[in-house]
């Protein structure tokens, strides 16, 4: 008789083998070259991550832009740019493409390039040499000098904020044929040459009156023109009053500094439009841009009512997170490697959020849908916190972020779960997927075969790694059960809600991106 402890009959589905090491050497399942190209345009900021240098991350992203058809790359660029509203990889994309098949650049041009910064960001790429031309060329020129055509002179000199390359390089680079008086004079004021300032947008005449002392009354313009100023505490209310939602939540700590709050009339203004749910959907806000902005506002003179309407403002953003059906469990990584800048070490630019605020944000969020969810927060092992479902969403992340700081176990939450038997129908991790403390001991990975198990007791249970950094590989091989999905936008939760309920096809995430039409 053959030797039973040898030859055991395995429980659930066998494990594959890993055919990858993740950036700590531990066994990892590589993804296939689009779920690659995918994740890397979904989370790849180009700044320096825990384990990966800026270059490194764009060198990954070119050499995916490689292994795939240009048609992939076109839909990942507007993927990554609509969905996981991404600046720096969707750029990166449509310069590759301008290089490689710039018929297809004519679909995506418009729905990449769709303001002005991410104007700028492209031609700095293209013009950088990174993608295999140094200069933007006939076909790119003719596109940029469309989008400077349908643009109106009001929204061109909104455009004109920021450099390397300016809005005005970017005129000179491309020679636009003004077809008015009023573009002409728009033009050759932007390049500093003559023009004829009675033909200049009524905005653009009302900021040079304020600039030159003629009125008092600051002007409708972009906040970054008129910081350099030497304004008054009047001229500041007016600026807090009639800045757009997204000027105020990054600026309430300037405004506070400038005695914007002294005044009862502009604060409660100011508090009324962070809070108010339709503005906070036309700013498209990422939720942990909120976190942010209550984190560094602590302590600052911003006052209570203001930073109440931060809390409103993230109740209104994560309002669209599904409610799941059936026993949901959300597993936020908290270990070291999470405590690094979500969007990269930068110099002068490094974001104050880590992924682990954001991993936590999102677990508090599912909670706030799901009231009877459970949420598992590991690092070496499984960390005892329980946040509470009444409670906000901000109280929650908060609370989730402070806890752990340890190693990496990605099976923990799932060992947990098996030791209790528990029959589970979602479970959700958010994480960097670099899984150490769980390494060795068996085929393919700890958190793979701890899924067997617990899948094994219940039918049609699903797991779904959502994956914060660019790395390229997963604790959990891609399959009917299991999705791997990049970014940490919101709009991950459509599709985590489409595989719960069985509306995705076998190809799961990047068949949503090969959905995008071109």
């Amino acid at each position: 008789m053959a030797n039973k402890g040898l030859f055991r009959t395995p429980v659930g589905k066998l494990v594959p083998r890993a055919d990858a090491r993740n950036r700590e050497g531990a066994p990892a399942y590589a993804y296939t070259p689009k779920h690659r190209l995918a994740q890397l345009a979904s989370t790849g900021c180009f700044g320096g991550a825990f384990y990966a240098t800026a270059e490194r991350q764009l060198e990954e992203l070119l050499a995916a832009t490689n292994e795939v058809e240009p048609e992939f790359v076109a839909r990942a660029a507007v993927h990554a740019r609509q969905r996981g509203r991404m600046k720096d990889a969707p750029a990166v994309l449509a310069a590759v493409l301008t290089a490689r098949k710039p018929e297809l650049l004519d679909a995506i041009f418009p729905r990449v390039v769709d303001d002005g910064k991410m104007l700028r960001n492209y031609v700095q790429v293209v013009r950088s040499g990174i993608a295999g031309r140094k200069s933007l060329g006939t076909h790119p020129r003719r596109l940029v000098r469309n989008w400077l055509q349908e643009r109106t002179e009001e929204e061109l000199f909104r455009a004109s904020v920021g450099a390397s390359p300016s809005l005005a390089d970017v005129i000179r680079m491309v020679h636009p044929r003004p077809v008015t008086p009023e573009r002409s004079a728009l033009y050759g004021y932007l390049l500093g040459r003559e023009h004829d300032a009675a033909a200049l947008p009524d905005v653009v005449r009302r900021f040079e009156d304020f600039k030159a002392g003629r009125t008092r009354e600051a002007p409708d313009v972009p906040f970054l023109m008129l910081t350099a100023l030497p304004l008054d505490r009047k001229a500041w209310c007016g600026i807090a009053e009639r800045a757009s939602w997204q000027t105020t939540r990054m600026n309430l700590n300037t405004f506070a500094r400038h005695g914007v709050f002294e005044d009862e009339a502009v604060t409660r203004k100011v508090a009324g439009k962070l809070g108010d749910p339709q503005e906070v959907r036309r700013a498209k806000a990422f939720p942990y841009q909120l976190l942010a902005a209550y984190a560094m506002s602590a302590g600052t003179g911003v006052p209570a009512v203001v930073r109440e309407a931060l809390q409103d403002a993230l109740e209104a953003a994560t309002a669209n997170v599904p409610a799941l059906e059936g026993r949901v469990v959300v597993c936020p990584d908290v270990s070291g490697s999470m405590r690094s800048p979500l969007t990269g070490v930068r110099k002068g630019a490094t974001t104050a959020v880590r992924c682990v605020d954001v991993a936590a944000l999102m677990a508090a969020s599912v909670l706030r849908a799901n009231p009877r969810a459970e949420v598992l927060a590991f690092e070496n092992e499984v960390v005892d916190v329980e946040p509470n479902p009444r409670d906000s969403v901000m109280t929650n992340a908060a609370r989730l972020a402070a806890v752990g700081g340890g190693g990496t176990n990605c099976s923990a939450p799932l060992a947990r779960l098996n030791e209790r038997k528990e029959a589970v129908d979602l479970v959700l991790f958010v994480s960097d997927n670099q899984s150490w403390v769980d390494a060795g001991g068996g085929r393919g990975t700890a958190l793979l075969r701890e899924w067997n198990a617990l899948a094994a007791r219940r039918a049609g249970a699903k797991l779904v790694c959502i994956d914060l950094q660019p790395y390229g590989t997963t604790q959990a091989q891609e399959r009917h059960d299991v999705l791997n999905v990049g970014g940490f936008s919101d709009a991950v939760f459509d599709v985590v809600a489409d595989f719960a309920a069985g509306r995705l096809d076998a190809r799961h995430w990047v068949g949503a991106v090969d959905a995008v039409p071109l």
